[in-house]
């Protein structure tokens, strides 16, 4: 990352996870703990905790976001949710092109630019994703895939619209998979993304566009891969449900379990991973040991 041309934006996405109560609990548990981040924080919520969340994250530095709107104002679009009716709410910030509605909800480069238009038409920051699946990189078009990718979504953007847009690479392949690009891949990716948006823009666009990896990045990898300069950030799943990870308890067993052998693994938290962003420090993990069967 560099924050002398760009913000750093780390963002969770919570997927259809937590009620409105869940909500307002997650968000106050993490208030605190990124309260200094040197970055932007952001929370991108179920339609139906937004409002949980924002009361939650009142009067913090946590932004909270959406994860989808219609390309429509209104209409019969029976169960969608507007750019509109998310602006009217106070949300400015929606994730648009996610691979998980490409995958389940027929969601295609055409229908993300769309969507892409009418947010920022609503007055909303796009975060925009993009990304392979294993079989395209493993045919060595990642380069051209995430290319074509971003120049189909921002079909229309002007330079200055650009500055409402954050491009998340999300290699498919490593979305909950718990599979991780290596940091020089995800900078390689990112820099290709970046080289695209000086082809069509300007350099000086490029040099400005925050660019985040998302595709199982934790605490135990954030380091890394926001160590790169084209990585600006990251756009967290699962890992951003959990505010902070307790060591249990160690007490040794008298006898150990038949079959089974301790091992311990660093586990991180997401207020690790935002910690990560904004200090020079990358020590702040939790040992958590679990018991794995031996082969």
């Amino acid at each position: 990352m560099n924050k002398a041309l760009r913000k750093v934006v780390i963002a969770g996405n919570w997927k259809m996870n937590k009620t409105p109560a869940e909500a307002k609990e997650l968000i106050a548990a993490i208030a605190p703990l990124v309260k200094d981040a040197d970055c932007d924080v952001v929370a991108c919520t179920p339609f139906v905790d937004l409002a949980s969340a924002q009361e939650a994250a009142a009067g913090t530095n946590i932004q909270i976001g959406a994860e989808n709107c219609h390309w429509e104002k209104s209409g019969a679009y029976t169960g969608e949710i507007s750019a509109e009716m998310l602006s009217s709410m106070g949300v400015n910030i929606v994730i648009i092109g996610h691979s998980e509605r490409r995958q389940y909800f027929g969601e295609t480069d055409v229908t993300v630019q769309k969507r892409v238009r009418a947010a920022l038409d609503a007055g909303l920051t796009v975060i925009l994703c993009v990304g392979e699946t294993l079989e395209q990189r493993e045919q060595g078009i990642t380069s051209e895939l995430v290319s074509m990718q971003t120049k189909i979504a921002l079909g229309g953007v002007s330079e200055e619209e650009l500055k409402r847009i954050i491009i998340a690479y999300e290699p498919v392949w490593a979305i909950g998979t718990g599979k991780t690009a290596t940091a020089q891949q995800a900078n390689e990716v990112c820099h290709t993304i970046r080289e695209c948006i000086a082809s069509v823009y300007s350099q000086a666009a490029a040099d400005g566009i925050t660019i985040q990896y998302g595709g199982s990045m934790n605490a135990g990898n954030a380091a890394e891969l926001l160590a790169q300069p084209d990585v600006d950030g990251g756009l967290i799943g699962g890992a951003s449900l959990k505010p902070r990870t307790s060591p249990p308890s160690l007490q040794p067993r008298s006898k150990p379990l038949r079959g089974l052998q301790r091992k311990t693994v660093a586990r991180q938290t997401p207020a690790c991973i935002l910690r990560q962003a904004a200090e020079p420090c990358f020590s702040l993990c939790v040992s958590l040991t679990f018991w794995k069967t031996c082969c």
